[in-house]
Parts: C-alpha cells; sequence; structure tokens
C-alpha cells in the first residue's frame, strides 16, 4: 500500500459565477508530498476536473461526490483554506470519523470547522512544508496506518 493523499481546498471559495480562486497551491502541495513521499498516490480534484464550474448540476453532483467518497479512502486529506470553502468544509467533515490524518492549512486558525475537524493546522504553507519535510507527517502516518503502512504495494 502506497501512502495515498487527497488535497482538498478553495476552488470558488465565496466567488460568483465561474471564476476561481488561484489553484497554484495544489503544484506546491503535489511536489512537497511527492518530495517526501516518493511514490505515493496524490488525487488533486482540480487537476481530474479543470472545468468543473461549467459542469451540469447532475455531473456536478457525481463528481463531488465521487470525490468526498476518495477522501475516506485516503491516508491523509490536505486542506489550503485562505479563507472559507464549503467542499472542503464537508471534506474535512466526512473524514473526522476516519483515520484519515487531517491536515488544514489556513490562517483561519481560530474557526471552528478548522480546529475541531484538524489534526493539524498550519498557518501557511512554509509551516506546513516545514512540518513535511521535518519527518514529522510520516510519524504521524506510521503511528495511524502502522509502521509500514507506505512501504506495501
Amino acid at each position: 500500500m502506497r501512502y495515498r493523499f487527497f488535497i482538498a481546498g478553495i476552488i470558488q471559495g465565496s466567488k460568483h459565477g465561474l471564476e476561481v480562486h488561484d489553484q497554484e497551491y495544489r503544484r506546491i502541495l503535489k511536489r512537497i508530498l511527492q518530495e517526501a513521499f516518493p511514490g505515493c498516490c496524490i488525487l488533486c480534484p482540480v487537476e481530474n476536473h479543470p472545468e468543473s464550474v461549467t459542469y451540469t448540476d447532475e455531473k456536478a453532483r457525481r463528481v463531488f461526490l465521487d470525490h468526498v467518497s476518495k477522501t475516506r479512502e485516503s491516508h491523509a486529506l490536505v486542506v489550503y483554506l485562505p479563507e472559507a470553502s464549503m467542499g472542503s468544509a464537508i471534506e474535512l467533515w466526512e473524514v473526522f470519523r476516519e483515520r484519515t490524518l487531517k491536515v488544514v492549512i489556513s490562517p483561519m486558525t481560530g474557526n471552528w470547522v478548522v480546529r475541531i475537524l484538524s489534526d493539524r493546522v498550519f498557518s501557511n504553507l512554509e509551516t506546513f512544508e516545514r512540518f513535511v519535510r521535518s519527518g514529522d507527517m510520516k510519524i504521524m502516518l506510521e503511528e495511524r496506518f502502522g509502521q509500514k503502512a507506505g512501504e506495501h504495494s
């Protein structure tokens, strides 16, 4: 079994219409995780569905529910929230009772949903990267899923 990461985070947030937030954070998170966990599996919804804001309601519902299901199959949910995101809040809630490691990167450190549904909260990408590079994330995953969880096919 390889470690499976789900990258969640703001897409539209409170924007109106079809406008989306800058998604560069996904590339950064992916790089950090791939460097620290070679061979890991990373699911990034925006990569798989870059035009999702234009989907019909039926297709959007199907894709969103599939993504929510995949969060429960992940070893870690990594959530980037520079501001509130209803989709990310639902994804956090869905894995709250699971063994999934829940890591949030957000300046909203006082927000109840962020605080109570997360295992760790980092105020920015730099502190998250230090956490990953220090080996602390790997230790948390090993404690949660077993010492060899990330080493088996």
